[in-house]
């Protein structure tokens, strides 16, 4: 990731327009800011999100409040609770998508 030349930025997430996005079950919450090739996002998924697809793209996530299960299309599932966080890369690991049973909020940088 290239951080490209930008005024220092502060951001009250409170204030930013939010954007529904529907999954397989339940639904996301998106508040986004963007610069260049850099996308930062404050995202909470409702109580029995299953993202409705499967995810290739690179990014650093981290969980803020909740529980986040990673379901991994090699087989593999990653139990995340607040504080911990993953990083993948584009197109090169293995793709991903995300669920929950209780809800969760995440801070995403892709």
């Amino acid at each position: 990731m290239h951080i490209p030349s930008l005024p220092f930025t502060v951001t009250d997430w409170d204030a930013m327009p939010r954007s529904e996005h529907p999954g397989e079950t339940g639904h996301a919450i998106w508040r986004t800011i963007e610069n260049g090739d850099i996308r930062m996002r404050l995202v909470d998924y409702s109580p029995g999100y299953l993202a409705d697809h499967w995810c290739d793209r690179g990014h650093i996530l981290y969980v803020l409040e909740g529980e986040l299960f990673s379901e991994l299309k090699d087989g593999r599932e990653i139990r995340m609770t607040a504080g911990m966080s993953y990083m993948v890369s584009d197109y090169g690991d293995v793709a991903h998508r995300s669920r929950t049973s209780t809800g969760v909020r995440l801070l995403i940088v892709d």
